[in-house]
């Protein structure tokens, strides 16, 4: 009883120690990911507090079912659009992309760690994928909001890369340990487990909304109804011999985005869950490095990880994107994302598993890479984004949002909250002086925790909550009058697509009357919407820029087809 106490102890100092420290890290910009492995290994075998952990078995399976709920929640937050705008690019790079990188990577780890070349490749294959984790938490955490296509393109990859690095991972462990010939059935491997995967995860998500929509349970129970489902979902699918991960990725993709009542309560649990499975993940992982024998094959290890960054990964991303006519620097920044976090210290462990000689080599080399990687790549998102200058300003938003999915209407209805702070533009003002071009009830003001009826047409003080009613679609344009930053937003706004916006079907001649513009041999009758979309031949995205003689059109709204709606004008200096 005592050892288990004292178990239970440490656990729980563990895990508010991480969460405390992610107030440091926030301030430092360090990746959280980061901050959580060392704490682990300063509480590990060479650690401050020494515990000893080297259980492969227990590693894996807690890091399996912890990666499970990550992507089940990355799924959830992913938006159709998302898809639309992103799914060709990222499929190629989790794909072609991945065996581009396990082929350079393996060369240069062969080479650099004097191993056989399948040796070799297995590494390569073990450190090929990005790590979903990584992405999600370092985007949310930092509050980037880059253009949607990079986004996209980074979020989708790696969510749906984990199962050609499992699939070379698990058929080159295969081939060293069990001297199974290397052939072309890699390839009908890959694409069963994507199949599999793909009809699994389709399935799940259907039956889940289903069973959502049917059953009289109590909404507390649903978010538990989706952990325990997602898990189901991840081990049935490998039992089919398809991909688990991505299957839980497409099951959170379709439970997010089916309209649901309960899925404001699932979001607010997995949201903690998820936070909890990376800690959790990331410290066990800390735990069950040994630091001393990371110096066996530092050296090389921190060659390799220049390799993956500065040679392997950009290559892979530049044959991978050639078809979709990506501007370079959004080339760059995607290959300067390719973080690596736990996916490839759990793929690590495969080789640990199947009783390999040398299991610790993959092991120590995959750990230091994905610290490198953390470190160099994870630190430096922030400016590496505003340098490329593809940072968007972000888009306005409530303090609170109430979904009223369970009332039965054409439109998604939600309640919006919004605190009015000293600095709000609304500060002092009542209902009936703001202007709004869309349907919206006001519903009150809650002060001092009372709540003052419309009727009584309250002037907005310092720390009121004003409380509206609108559609869902409606509510971005409702925050750019009510949110407590809208006039700094407006001015970073203006900085970023201009100070002047003009609808996307005007014509150019109609610009020509405002800016005297070269045309060359350009059609003065095309509308701007249709110029920008013939300069990228694709849908174009919120942030995309284009240069029309002396102007820069910056694409600032667009609609379902990915047309641009609004288009803001800046002049270039000469």
């Amino acid at each position: 009883m005592d050892g288990i106490n004292l178990a239970i102890l440490i656990g729980g100092f563990l895990f508010v120690i991480s969460i405390i420290a992610t107030l440091i890290s926030a301030r430092l910009g360090a990746p959280m990911l980061l901050v959580f492995l060392i704490i682990g290994m300063l509480a590990g075998e060479q650690g401050l507090v020494g515990i000893k952990f080297d259980n492969p078995q227990v590693a894996f399976l807690i890091g399996s079912i912890a990666l499970v709920i990550i992507l089940f929640d990355g799924g959830m937050r992913t938006h159709p659009e998302r898809f639309r705008v992103a799914l060709a690019p990222a499929s190629m790079l989790a794909t072609l992309g991945v065996v581009l990188t396990c082929g350079i990577v393996g060369i240069a780890a062969a080479y650099l760690l004097n191993l056989t070349f399948l040796q070799g490749l297995l590494l390569g294959a073990i450190l090929s994928s990005t790590d979903a984790a990584a992405v999600f938490s370092i985007f949310q955490s930092q509050g980037l909001r880059i253009k949607d296509r990079v986004a996209a393109t980074l979020e989708i990859e790696s969510g749906s890369n984990d199962p050609m690095a499992v699939i070379l991972t698990l058929t080159l462990v295969g081939v060293l340990v069990e001297g199974n010939p290397l052939s072309w059935d890699v390839g009908a491997t890959f694409l069963q487990q994507a199949v599999v995967g793909g009809l699994m995860g389709y399935t799940a998500g259907r039956i889940f909304v289903f069973l959502c929509r049917k059953l009289p349970l109590s909404f507390a129970f649903f978010p538990l109804l989706a952990v325990a489902s997602c898990i189901f979902t991840y081990a049935a699918t490998n039992s089919f011999g398809g991909s688990g991960f991505l299957a839980v990725y497409l099951m959170g993709y379709l439970v997010g985005n089916a309209r649901l009542p309960q899925i404001i309560h699932i979001l607010r649990m997995h949201d903690g869950l998820a936070w909890i499975s990376q800690i959790g993940m990331f410290l066990m992982l800390g735990l069950l490095v040994v630091p001393s024998n990371l110096m066996n094959h530092l050296v090389p290890a921190l060659l390799l990880a220049a390799v993956l960054i500065f040679i392997a990964r950009p290559i892979a991303v530049f044959f991978s994107l050639i078809p979709f006519r990506f501007p370079a620097r959004d080339q760059l920044f995607i290959s300067w994302v390719g973080l690596r976090g736990a996916v490839p210290i759990i793929l690590a462990l495969f080789p640990w598993l199947a009783g390999m000689p040398d299991e610790h080599l993959y092991f120590d080399v995959a750990f230091v890479v994905v610290i490198v990687s953390l470190v160099v790549q994870g630190w430096s998102i922030v400016p590496i984004a505003r340098w490329l200058k593809l940072e968007v300003p972000a888009e306005l938003t409530p303090d609170q949002v109430m979904p009223l999915d369970a009332v039965p209407s054409n439109d998604v209805m939600e309640v919006l909250a919004f605190k009015v702070t000293d600095n709000s533009p609304v500060l002092a003002s009542s209902w009936p002086d703001l202007q709004f071009k869309q349907p919206v009830q006001f519903l009150g003001v809650v002060r001092n925790g009372e709540w003052i009826l419309p009727a009584k047409q309250p002037v907005f003080n310092a720390k009121d909550t004003i409380m509206v009613l609108t559609k869902l679609k409606h509510a971005r344009q409702i925050s750019e009058v009510l949110a407590k930053d809208a006039e700094k937003s407006v001015l970073s706004q203006n900085s970023f697509f201009g100070d002047f916006v003009l609808n996307g079907n005007i014509s150019l001649s109609d610009l020509d009357a405002f800016y005297t513009i070269n045309f060359e041999d350009q059609d003065q009758q095309q509308t701007l919407a249709g110029y920008i979309t013939q300069r990228f031949h694709r849908r174009v995205v919120i942030g995309d820029q284009v240069q029309l003689d002396k102007l820069l059109l910056t694409v600032r709204q667009v609609n379902d087809a990915g047309e641009a709606t609004q288009v803001g004008i800046k002049p270039v200096a000469d």
